[in-house]
């Protein structure tokens, strides 16, 4: 029996309002069947903090810092915490996939199990052994090499997650939403406790193509399918194009929590 063929896209670098639009954009066209089940990957240029769907990037964001580095904030239309993503430090994956879809389990937990393993096998065929720790995140050892976050919009799913391949946890401190005076070498080593990076588990740079290769090859053999190389139809580029213009970039929809704007709740 031959398997369903999905779209596998990148390893591609854009802005941080183009990647989220791009995301969006493919699963508003997959919900009218007008976009096919895709894998993505993706960089961040310039670097990038993204915030939750929920929260507020006053609180969560040192905005001056940000301005000062060239850094650029986005909201993304998943839950979860503020991220720092480093142009040089990680490569970014999303699935988008129709909800229904027999290999999605319908169990957050169990889907978010399900696509993190493609990226625990990833990092397997890099030398590194993780795991899957729930809710969303992948370990080795106890370190956290990747973040994930997922949201169910139109009857589809969206799940992105970052695998670090090498950090700045200075920067990032410097970026979030943490006093100078607890900007310190101890709050530096305690983070650097907690996360680690396929650097610093192999011992050596990894090319970024090199991690995106890995993972195309593990997404396809766990999920059961298989895949075509292929880029944005004309239709997702326009769409993604609109939403850049009109929602990712605008101040609104960074700046203002969107369940409190009925504009952009849907």
């Amino acid at each position: 029996m031959s398997k369903e063929v999905w779209r596998i896209m990148g390893l591609d670098v854009n802005d941080a309002y183009r990647n989220m639009a791009v995301d969006e954009a493919i699963c508003r066209l997959r919900s009218k069947g007008r976009s096919p089940n895709t894998i993505r990957f993706y960089r961040w240029k310039p670097s990038a903090v993204s915030i939750g769907y929920f929260q507020l990037v006053d609180q969560e964001v040192n905005l001056l810092e940000c301005e000062k580095l060239g850094v650029d904030v986005i909201r993304r239309m998943t839950g979860g915490g503020a991220v720092y993503h480093a142009y040089d430090g990680e490569v970014t994956y999303s699935v988008i996939v129709n909800e229904d879809h027999p290999r999605i389990p319908k169990d957050i937990i169990k889907s978010y199990e399900l696509i993190c393993s493609a990226v625990v096998d990833g990092l397997k065929m890099l030398g590194i052994d993780s795991e899957f720790r729930p809710v969303n995140d992948i370990d080795v050892y106890g370190r956290k090499i990747s973040g994930n976050a997922q949201t169910r919009r139109w009857g589809v799913v969206v799940q992105h997650g970052t695998i670090l391949v090498d950090t700045d946890t200075r920067t990032m401190f410097t970026v979030l939403k943490v006093s100078k005076e607890k900007i310190s070498d101890k709050l530096i080593k305690s983070a650097e406790d907690r996360v680690t990076t396929i650097r610093r588990e192999t011992g050596r740079r990894m090319g970024f193509e090199d991690v995106a290769r890995a993972l195309k090859a593990s997404f396809p053999k766990i999920l059961g399918i298989d895949t075509y190389d292929g880029g944005l139809s004309d239709e997702e580029k326009a769409l993604a194009e609109k939403l850049e213009k009109e929602k990712y970039s605008t101040k609104e929809w960074i700046f203002d929590r969107p369940d409190r704007q009925r504009r952009w709740v849907g």
